[in-house]
């Protein structure tokens, strides 16, 4: 099954995206994308 992750920007911290990952990956997810906060590309990781 997979469940509902949220993405947080590394940089700003602020919480831009929401995707579906696998319950069976033992590492976080992380995705380059943009912030509209820093407004650049940065990297996004998986949060709790």
């Amino acid at each position: 099954m997979s469940k509902k992750v949220i993405l947080a920007c590394v940089d700003c911290g602020s919480r831009n995206y929401s995707t579906v990952s696998k319950e069976t990956q033992t590492k976080r997810l992380e995705l380059r994308k943009f912030c509209k906060t820093c407004t650049t590309q940065t990297i996004h990781r998986e949060t709790k």
